[in-house]
């Protein structure tokens, strides 16, 4: 079964074609990041002008490799978002699923995340898994029996994972995106002993619940308070903190559930300490995360969603959703 698959909840337009789930065929890609920088963050009217200016081209490149009578169904991401976004993407869609006569499947764009795992590769699909998704809109960690019936079991309070990297590359005058921005100047730290002067939020919580506003803000105080500051210092102790947590909820969530596999999907899935510290402490746990390419948004992993859940809708009711969640 051949999909075509459309994400547009944020600064990336993807469009691409997959079968059965996970054979790529064609995936194409546009970002208004480079035009973002300037801004220190995602402006949604110039994410939204951008993608009114590719998305047509994309689809048209698409269907020269795959013609439209060799697609089955389409599938876009319907939400959560960034309304302008989004739906530039779904009215899209909901036209070309008229004009083509195709069944249009709306897709959770966090659970898209989940499914990018298992792009143009041969991995199979272990359940029961729990998945955190993290990105810098998103933390969450959910519970999938099977691929039709997942529940949440916990989600950031405030900021999410990625929007605190993103906030501290700001006052470190790192620029954007501070994922990799952040990363980065970590790497270049030596560890000698030295204690992190950071916290770790909700650690201990007993819930699988985040919050990393309240770590921001310790490292905007630690910076007022030492003029000195190494900013490679301030990255590793700060990047050490999140990913202590993402980790130790992550594992607990899995001893708790019985889960056979962990997943992990979302922007901040490309961090390669996050990578590592789960590769150390899995417990004999498979832990999957996508290839560091499909860690971004982009309409590969729609398309695999779309093929495992099925949700058809009615092309001319359906709407965007920048507040959905699970």
């Amino acid at each position: 079964m051949n999909i075509l698959g459309i994400e547009s909840t944020c600064d990336e337009t993807g469009v691409a074609i997959v079968r059965d789930g996970h054979e790529i065929l064609v995936n194409i890609l546009s970002s208004s990041v480079e035009m973002q920088k300037k801004y220190s963050g995602v402006l949604p009217e110039v994410a939204a002008r951008e993608q009114v200016k590719v998305i047509i081209p994309l689809i048209s490149e698409a269907v020269k490799k795959v013609s439209v009578d060799k697609i089955d169904a389409i599938g876009v991401s319907y939400g959560p978002g960034l309304i302008g976004p989004l739906l530039v993407g779904v009215e899209s869609a909901k036209a070309l699923a008229y004009a083509w006569n195709k069944p249009l499947i709306a897709v959770n764009h966090l659970v898209g995340h989940f499914y990018s795992n298992w792009l143009d590769g041969d991995r199979d699909i272990l359940f029961p898994a729990v998945a955190l998704i993290v990105s810098g809109g998103h933390t969450d960690l959910l519970f999938f029996k099977n691929t039709n019936s997942h529940k949440l079991l916990g989600s950031t309070l405030d900021d999410a994972a990625g929007e605190a990297f993103d906030k501290v590359a700001k006052v470190l005058g790192l620029g954007y995106p501070g994922g990799p921005a952040v990363e980065s100047c970590a790497e270049k730290y030596t560890r000698n002993g030295d204690v992190n002067p950071f916290p770790k939020p909700m650690l201990k919580s007993g819930d699988y619940n985040f919050s990393f506003s309240g770590l921001k803000t310790s490292v905007v105080n630690y910076l007022e308070k030492n003029k000195n500051f190494s900013k490679d210092h301030v990255c590793y102790f700060f990047q050490e903190a999140v990913v202590d947590v993402l980790v130790s909820k992550t594992l607990k969530a899995a001893g708790e559930y019985g889960a056979s596999r962990i997943v992990v999907g979302g922007g901040v899935s490309a961090n390669s300490r996050l990578r590592q510290i789960f590769d150390e402490r899995d417990n004999g746990l498979s832990v999957m995360f996508p290839r560091k390419n499909f860690s971004v948004d982009n309409g590969a992993m729609i398309a695999a969603a779309a093929f495992y859940n099925r949700n058809i809708v009615d092309p001319l009711s359906l709407s965007a959703d920048s507040g959905l969640h699970f």
